[in-house]
């Protein structure tokens, strides 16, 4: 088995991946702590977060880095189609099926699987999912042999899966067998001091592929790059950067067409304080809007809605250690700790000082 990274290199960025943001760093380390181990690994976080590109770094810093790496987007099949994708079939199975046909799992043999939109599976795949991830054997769909694998898993989500248990979408065996090691992606809202960092990365991408000359992107364009609230997350802000290349004509970049159609200003301008005052009463109206009059529990729900949003952006600025959350927060390691538990939060939170 390969020897532990050394610890001064563990926060350093990752291939494929642009941001040195406090939160970022914690994503590269847990990323280079997961990779060596067999463990199976749940990435949590919003679209375009860039899961699918941690994925294939805890594939590439592991030792299957030589075996194959295997993607199914779970959310883009049936049921049926699924079951065949990822378990194979035999010949005269169903209808269509006219030969004997490979699962992802048996082609990902000796390396990694990557499951993305893990949260769609349907209660019947999900139990076969947990008997690979225990047992690390499966059927194909029409035959009774069974097919043993060394496959591991990695699945994605960009829903939080407490939820999907809660709402009875989701096995809560196999939500556990999956969340040996949680990484949780930040949005790209929650770490603007990446941005500028990314728009370039981006620009000189896409001016190679189209034979444009790079140029830097101004300040005045950067800040409102900064200061936007990127719903897409990277993605989006990649679609931005390409849209600017593809439709500036001449030889100068019209930066403007790089500013998305739907600038969202929830941010004070650059340089400024935040008027947190009223930021708290926008919402303050907006709990008042989303939860009736009638209901007697509005400072519960409000409350616990923002010590929960607290907990969760403090715990990876804290480089998700517990004991460096609870001295920011200005409270105990163990309130902290039943606090996480109460919110069944799937952020990771090391017990090492």
């Amino acid at each position: 088995m390969p020897s532990q990274p050394h610890k001064e290199s563990l926060d350093a960025p990752l291939p494929g991946v642009v941001g040195d943001s406090r939160a970022m760093r914690a994503v590269y380390r847990l990323t280079r702590l997961v990779a060596p181990s067999r463990a199976s690994v749940l990435l949590i976080g919003e679209t375009g977060t860039g899961k699918e590109v941690i994925a294939h770094n805890v594939h590439r810093l592991s030792p299957r880095e030589d075996g194959p790496y295997v993607r199914v987007n779970c959310g883009a099949l049936s049921e049926s189609l699924l079951e065949s994708e990822l378990f194979g079939h035999v010949k005269g199975a169903f209808t269509g099926a006219v030969e004997n046909k490979t699962g992802r799992f048996e082609a990902a043999h000796g390396g990694t699987i990557f499951l993305d939109e893990i949260n769609s599976m349907t209660p019947k795949l999900q139990v076969k999912l947990l008997r690979v991830l225990q047992e690390r054997e499966f059927e194909r769909v029409g035959e009774s042999r069974t097919i043993r694998v060394d496959t591991r898993v990695i699945g994605a989500t960009n829903r939080f899966l407490e939820d999907e248990i809660e709402a009875g979408r989701f096995r809560d065996d196999l939500y556990f067998r999956l969340n040996v090691v949680p990484i949780c992606l930040p949005p790209l809202r929650d770490r603007p001091e990446d941005i500028p960092a990314l728009a370039q990365f981006f620009l000189e991408r896409y001016c190679e592929e189209n034979r444009r000359d790079t140029a830097e992107i101004p300040g005045a364009i950067l800040d409102k790059l900064r200061h936007n609230e990127w719903p897409g997350n990277v993605r989006e802000l990649e679609n931005c950067v390409e849209r600017c290349v593809v439709l500036s004509h001449g030889q100068a970049l019209q930066f403007d067409l790089m500013l998305p159609s739907n600038e969202r200003r929830m941010r004070a301008p650059h340089g400024k304080p935040a008027d947190v005052d009223a930021l708290i009463q926008q919402l303050v109206r907006a709990s008042m809007q989303k939860w009736p009059t009638d209901d007697d529990h509005l400072h519960h729900q409000l409350i616990r809605t923002v010590e929960r949003e607290l907990l969760e952006q403090v715990l990876p600025l804290s480089d998700n250690v517990l004991v460096k959350a609870a001295a920011r927060l200005g409270i105990n390691r163990n309130t902290l700790h039943k606090k996480l538990a109460e919110f069944k939060s799937p952020l990771v939170a090391s017990e090492d000082v």
